[in-house]
């Protein structure tokens, strides 16, 4: 389960790879360690079609069922909880990254594994597919996670989080839900690497 990241881009580099938006455009501080609870720029399709950059804070709140814990990582998709948001096309997000963590080692002697992409030097910005929704005190998010990819999986056998190249967040955002779900797959080994 990922629960830390970093999204250090620029606003000129979040254009560049994922297109114009609107909301808080002037340039971002970096965000060198987000961990659920903490607020992250997130961006999302706003009532004309474009995108719309928002701090979300990371977790949604549970169903009470399950003591109202925030949710951090969204696995299950066939789940009735995550259901409607998937089928409302409005209510998926991407989140900028520009590596994640895992962990490793025993308790206690934990030591953090960073993931990013191989061609750094071009950008290391990617997204996961999330998805939002507003909530008091503001909007919240999750994102998607599908089974780990060898280089991750190496580290943490279990999951990782879904990962989207430009290219698949039109995909993410507009299609329908059997569309968008089928990008939750893990992503290429070749496209990846320890970056720390």
């Amino acid at each position: 389960m990922c629960n830390l990241y970093t999204m250090t881009a620029t606003v000129d580099e979040l254009r560049r790879i994922f297109g114009s938006f609107d909301g808080d455009t002037t340039n971002l501080p970096p965000f060198d360690e987000i961990y659920p609870g903490q607020l992250a720029p997130v961006l999302r399709r706003n009532e004309n079609g474009g995108l719309k950059l928002e701090h979300m804070k990371w977790g949604f709140p549970g169903p009470q069922a399950a003591g109202s814990r925030a949710i951090t990582n969204i696995r299950n998709l066939a789940s009735p909880f995550w259901r409607n948001a998937l089928q409302q096309p409005a209510r998926r997000c991407i989140v900028p990254v520009t590596k994640f963590c895992e962990w490793t080692g025993e308790v206690g002697r934990k030591q953090k594994v960073w993931f990013g992409l191989t061609d750094v030097h071009e950008s290391p910005l990617f997204a996961f597919a999330g998805l939002w929704r507003p909530g008091e005190g503001g909007p919240f998010m999750a994102f998607l996670t599908c089974e780990a990819n060898t280089i991750v999986g190496e580290v943490h056998p279990k999951a990782m989080p879904v990962m989207l190249r430009p290219g698949d967040v039109s995909t993410w955002l507009d299609s329908t839900r059997e569309n968008a779900c089928a990008l939750a797959r893990p992503f290429e080994d070749t496209l990846m690497q320890r970056v720390g």
